[in-house]
């Protein structure tokens, strides 16, 4: 350790390190507090804000929404149909959408969106009614009444006589058979009221006149004829029947149906068994049955 001269004699030796210590912690406090003067002077020149810097901060941002407007503007008049101002026109108020009184519709519809219109209105026809309907119609003419053959009117008897000849216009003027024909036609019918024994797997309520001979039959029929038809295409369908199977009358066809023909003979053979079990010859083979074998 060296001793400086002003140290020399009584002073105690003080290190020179310890003197260069302390010589460079006064040089960095220095160097410090200059760094801080400098950042905190730094820090006040940024914190004010010069009019000069607000004014153009506000220049762009006037720029700006200038910009975003005309773009704005531009976008919708390309999607949106121009507005054309009159020079004279002035801003009024638009009148109310009251259209007053309507006149009634052509069609009203049902109650349901599966309903038809329930009513359909014409206006020609409304029209002429109306027309019609100031002036006076006269009542219909009287028909003339109905003659004979020779000329003369005819009388009650024979109008009534005249009115039984058919079941009316209800009944679509439904004939009432000649007597001359009641005998061919009550095969017919009798044919029909027997369809019970024709097929086994169906049953038919009794008619009121069955078992009651011509009698029995009713006062207004008639017997048609299933009339051939045709394809869509012009030519004939296949459910007609070929002309070999159609006959004249339903007893005929009846007696041709071979399903129905098997079906009788079956019962009838059933109904032979049955009486020929009662009938002569029978009681001895019932007395050989009861004798015993022994």
């Amino acid at each position: 350790m060296a001793l400086t001269a002003l140290d020399k004699g009584k002073g105690k030796a003080v290190p020179e390190t310890h003197k260069e210590t302390s010589e460079s912690g006064s040089s960095s406090s220095s160097a410090s507090s200059s760094d801080s003067d400098s950042s905190s002077s730094e820090s006040e020149s940024e914190d004010e804000v010069t009019p000069e810097y607000l004014e153009s901060l506000l220049e762009k941002a006037r720029q700006s929404a200038a910009v975003r407007h005309s773009a704005r503007k531009n976008y919708n008049g390309a999607h949106e149909e121009e507005m054309i101002k009159l020079s004279g026109s002035t801003n009024e108020l638009l009148p109310s959408l009251d259209p007053g009184k309507l006149p009634p519709p052509y069609f009203e519809l049902g109650k349901t969106r599966h309903d038809g219109p329930s009513s359909i209105r014409d206006p020609d026809i409304e029209q002429a009614v109306k027309a019609s309907s100031s002036f006076d119609v006269p009542a219909p003419p009287v028909p003339p009444p109905e003659l004979t053959k020779s000329g003369k009117p005819l009388t009650k008897k024979e109008k009534k006589a005249l009115k039984n000849l058919t079941a009316g216009s209800d009944w679509f003027d439904l004939p009432a058979p000649a007597e001359a024909d009641l005998p061919r036609l009550y095969r017919e019918v009798e044919s029909l009221r027997l369809r019970n024994q024709l097929d086994p797997k169906r049953f038919y309520r009794k008619d009121e006149g069955e078992g009651k001979g011509i009698k029995g039959l009713p006062k207004y029929f008639a017997i048609g004829t299933v009339v051939p038809s045709n394809s869509p295409f012009g030519t004939p369908s296949a459910d007609n029947l070929p002309r070999s199977h159609r006959k004249r009358t339903l007893v005929d066809e009846l007696v041709d149906d071979a399903e129905a023909k098997r079906y009788a003979k079956k019962k009838f053979t059933e109904l032979q068994g049955v009486r020929g079990a009662r009938g002569r010859g029978t009681l001895a083979k019932k007395n050989a049955l009861r004798k015993p074998k022994w």
